[in-house]
């Protein structure tokens, strides 16, 4: 579903990415480890266009995507979360997941302003599917609060519903597990095997290993910006180079 192609990232002298290459497969889960500095959201900067790679392609479905903005990105399927969480603190838990589904309605600033009745049809649908979206991450008795009062793991679980209001078909997480407990760990590691099974393609970046030896079919390990290896979390769990690269070199 997602291929990357000779990928090499400069910022002034210092290389973040030297000829990266790998491929993402369709309705898997797939995580991109390496040690602090190896280049993890350099890449997903690349892949959703924050960045534009020194050299090297990125395919989306066959299709070049380099440098494509986010929200025709969202368009074609791929949606993102951000390692900080980027919510609309002084917007309802509700309203945050509207505003994903906003992206794609149909009703124009005049039919918006005058109240026009299929505007108002269409924002009862929003609110409705809204709501389902809170509930699938498990927070819709929360809909109600304003979203920068709620607690770090909770603001997570926001920013994914909010996410897959877009109704992705790529979804990347940048470090989902981050600030997060062991047992809200385990609940992220349910919530995205369940969204794996609405046919959503999963790329994470993630520092905790249990959750990604967990729920990933396969895992790419970055090192310095290059691919140390690649391979499936047994395979990836036995690699000498990874353990060196993460543990240190033992002569």
């Amino acid at each position: 579903m997602l291929e990357l192609i000779g990928i090499t990232q400069l910022f002034g002298g210092v290389t973040a990415l030297h000829d990266l290459s790998f491929t993402v497969k369709a309705d898997e889960i797939t995580g991109v480890i390496g040690p602090n500095g190896a280049g993890k959201t350099t890449l997903f900067n690349i892949v959703t266009g924050i960045y534009r790679q020194t050299s090297g392609r990125v395919l989306f479905e066959g299709q070049d995507i380099s440098g494509m903005p986010a929200e025709k990105l969202a368009s074609r399927g791929m949606v993102r979360t951000f390692q900080n969480i980027e919510l609309f603190g002084q917007m309802t838990v509700l309203e945050n997941v509207m505003v994903g589904l906003h992206s794609r309605s149909s009703s124009g600033l005049f039919a918006c302003s005058f109240r026009m009745p299929w505007s108002i049809r269409e924002e009862r649908r929003i609110r409705e599917e809204a709501m389902q979206w809170l509930e699938f991450v498990g927070i819709v008795e929360l809909s109600g609060v304003m979203a920068g009062n709620l607690p770090f793991g909770k603001g997570r679980l926001l920013e994914i519903a909010r996410a897959m209001a877009c109704r992705p078909r790529f979804l990347l997480l940048d470090e989902p597990a981050a600030g997060l407990n062991s047992k809200e760990t385990l609940g992220l590691a349910e919530l995205i095997r369940r969204i794996r099974e609405q046919g959503v393609t999963v790329m994470l970046v993630e520092h905790d290993m249990e959750l990604v030896m967990d729920i990933c079919d396969r895992i790419v390990v970055l090192n310095l910006g290059r691919k140390l290896a690649e391979g499936t979390p047994r395979e990836i769990q036995d690699n000498p180079q990874v353990i060196a690269a993460y543990l240190g070199d033992d002569d």
